[in-house]
Formats: structure tokens, C-alpha cells, sequence
């Protein structure tokens, strides 16, 4: 008799690649910390840290597929009223559990006003749309001037793929068809289409730290291992790295000078 559920990497594909249902099927494990989304808790505590405390009252923060809200608790005390724009309600209703204004909608047709953002945060959100350049114009027409951009996404290269794809999604907590490579963002193509829409955007490669992932991956595998580990409940860190070819964050600011009334 088997115990418990089938590794998630090994149950048969029902649905196409990159298909927003998944996200309802795996509901259950988005605040879980070592399930299937625990690499997006390590990236929004990375990206959270790319964000500075609000410079004016009432500063709205718009988080383009927000998921359940995981950037939510990395915000916290940095004054900001957070705004979390996703597809799935499953998903927006755990937000709302933590604190976010959710808005049920597509990325690339967000249904806020223009220059409305002093932050838009895109995480792990640009490689599983369409058409990511009409969320990249969305996310600068958000911005008012001075606002900042942040984001993070997978790059369009062969070792993306391979990593991302063929490796990542093999391992026993990931599910297949989460990602579809075709839909990979070229970090070269993404600075010169912020800078079309005013954003001049700086990328810096990112990767988990080894020792912290492979000390996690062990704790996942070898069960009671937890308990003989000094770390055993520490997560591991995003860290910079020079290659982009994978991984990388995206930091820019909106060209213009601020409304003065406004700050």
C-alpha cells in the first residue's frame, strides 16, 4: 500500500503547460514553506528587499500576479498599501487572508488607473504570460513618475531551459508543466522594452545559495533529518551572481519628476 500522495513530478499530466488552472489544483500549497512553491517564498523576500520604505503617505504598491500574497509579509512596516493584481481567485482569496487589496485580472489588462503605483512588483510573473510585453507596458504605465520596478523571471537561454525545465521540474516537489520555456524572458530584450516605456532597468543574475538549497533538499529527502540540522528552519538566501543566463532580478525607475503635491 503506498503512503500518501504520488511525488508531484510523477502524477500524470492533465493539463498543457503553463496552464493557470494548476494553480487551483495546487491551492493547498502556496503557505506551505518546503511544498511546491517554497522557491517563490525565497524570491519574494529577495525582491521585497529590492523595495525601500514608502516616502509618502497612503504609497501604493501594485503586485502583478500576486499569487496568495507571499511578498505580503516581507512588506510589512514599510508603509506601503499593498494591491495584488492575479488570475486565479483561489489564489486572491489567501491573499486577502494576508492583508492584500486583490484585483482579480490579467496582468497585460490591469484595471487601475495610470501613474497610480509608486512600486509595481512582477515576480515570477513575466515567463508565464503570453504576451510579456503588454505586461511590461502595463506595469510602467502603473508606475507615476519615480516610481520603481522590480521584478524577477526566468531568461531565455538554453541553460534556463535546462535547469528551469528538464532539471527543476524533475525534482519531487515540483510539478510538471508549470513552466512553459517558450515563454521565457530575454534579459536583453526585457531592459530595452522597460526603456521603450521609460523604465531604465538594471538585471543582476540571481541563484539560491548552495549550501542553504542543498541543505534544504536533504531535510526533503531524508526524513528526521530536520532535526540534526543547526539550519533546520532557516531557508535559503537569494544571492546575487553574474550570470544572468538563468535567474534574474530587475530593478528601474520611471523617468520623470514626481508630482510635488503628491509626495
Amino acid at each position: 500500500m503506498r503512503d500518501g500522495p504520488a511525488p508531484l513530478s510523477t502524477r500524470p499530466r492533465t493539463l498543457p503547460p503553463n496552464d493557470p488552472r494548476q494553480y487551483d489544483d495546487l491551492a493547498g500549497e502556496w503557505w506551505r514553506p518546503d511544498g511546491v512553491f517554497a522557491m517563490l517564498h525565497w524570491l519574494a523576500a529577495a525582491r521585497a528587499a529590492l523595495v525601500p520604505p514608502a516616502r509618502r503617505p497612503g504609497a501604493l504598491l501594485v503586485d502583478l500576479g500576486c499569487g496568495a500574497g507571499l511578498l505580503a509579509p516581507h512588506l510589512a512596516g514599510k508603509g506601503y498599501r499593498h494591491v495584488g493584481v492575479d488570475l486565479t481567485r483561489s489564489a486572491l482569496e489567501q491573499a486577502a487572508a494576508h492583508g492584500v487589496t486583490v484585483v482579480n485580472a490579467d496582468a497585460t489588462a490591469v484595471p487601475l488607473a495610470d501613474g497610480c503605483a509608486d512600486v509595481v512588483a512582477a515576480g515570477e510573473v513575466l515567463e508565464h504570460v503570453p504576451d510579456w510585453r503588454r505586461a511590461v507596458a502595463e506595469a510602467c504605465r502603473l508606475l507615476r513618475p519615480g516610481g520603481l520596478l522590480v521584478l524577477d523571471t526566468l531568461n531565455d537561454t538554453a541553460l534556463s531551459r535546462l535547469v528551469a525545465v528538464r532539471i527543476g521540474e524533475r525534482l519531487p516537489t515540483v510539478p510538471r508543466g508549470i513552466h512553459d520555456p517558450r515563454l521565457f524572458v530575454d534579459d536583453r530584450e526585457l531592459v530595452r522594452e522597460c526603456a521603450r516605456h521609460g523604465v531604465a532597468l538594471r538585471v543582476r543574475g540571481v541563484r539560491p545559495e548552495v549550501g542553504g538549497l542543498v541543505a534544504w533538499l536533504l531535510r526533503r529527502a531524508v526524513p528526521g533529518l530536520a532535526g540534526r540540522m543547526s539550519d533546520a528552519g532557516r531557508p535559503p538566501r537569494i544571492v546575487p551572481t553574474r550570470s544572468t543566463a538563468v535567474l534574474y532580478q530587475g530593478r528601474g525607475v520611471r523617468s520623470g519628476v514626481a508630482d510635488a503635491g503628491r509626495e
